[in-house]
């Protein structure tokens, strides 16, 4: 069967080597990658970056959970579109296991580390398909409450009280516990 029909047909935007070695049955990573190369060469695929291939209208949160894994998509990215916050930022933030600022096709990704125990922890983190993963706002609130420190947000009402106070325990931070508290008292939250 033909490489590229695989892969065409996979609901997936963006594959690893491996991905594309497990979905099509062959052990030869040399063979494999000549191949992908050639798809590549021919303008069939995407390669972004090393070890990344994408079909030419690849996902963005999908290649952004996909560059350094594991990753979830975050603070400003969701802020924004759950309207917390209102200034507009076309990076697409994502939390990692490191910071780095990436830019593929004009799209800046930028990561923000975090502590293992946080990275792996799924509370508050949604899987779309098989191939996103991403913040809830209250998630990604917090997230930026711990890596930033005490911030403005243009709008607390979108985020659920309950749900913030479900996640902030695997935080385990005494000074997120305070800055959550604070900014509910003066945004009159019930």
């Amino acid at each position: 069967m033909d490489l590229i029909y695989i892969l065409y047909k996979d609901t997936r935007t963006v594959f690893r080597l491996k991905d594309v070695a497990m979905l099509t049955g062959e052990v030869s990573f040399n063979s494999l990658n000549m191949k992908l190369n050639y798809y590549v060469r021919t303008g069939r695929l995407q390669n972004p970056r090393k070890g990344l291939y994408c079909k030419p209208d690849y996902n963005p949160q999908e290649l952004a959970c996909r560059i350094f894994s594991p990753a979830y998509i975050s603070l400003e990215y969701v802020l924004q579109s759950a309207g917390v916050i209102f200034q507009y930022d076309s990076r697409l933030t994502v939390v990692s296991y490191l910071s780095r600022e990436v830019e593929i096709d004009n799209q800046t990704f930028s990561f923000r580390k975090i502590k293992n125990e946080l990275l792996v922890s799924s509370r508050g983190v949604e899987q779309i398909g098989n191939t996103v993963t991403i913040a809830t706002p209250e998630r990604a609130f917090l997230d930026m409450l711990y890596l930033n420190g005490a911030m403005y947000f243009d709008n607390l009402h979108p985020l659920k009280r309950d749900l913030i106070e479900e996640i902030l325990p695997i935080y385990n931070s005494k000074i997120l516990n305070k800055r959550v508290q604070k900014l509910f008292a003066n945004d009159g939250f019930k």
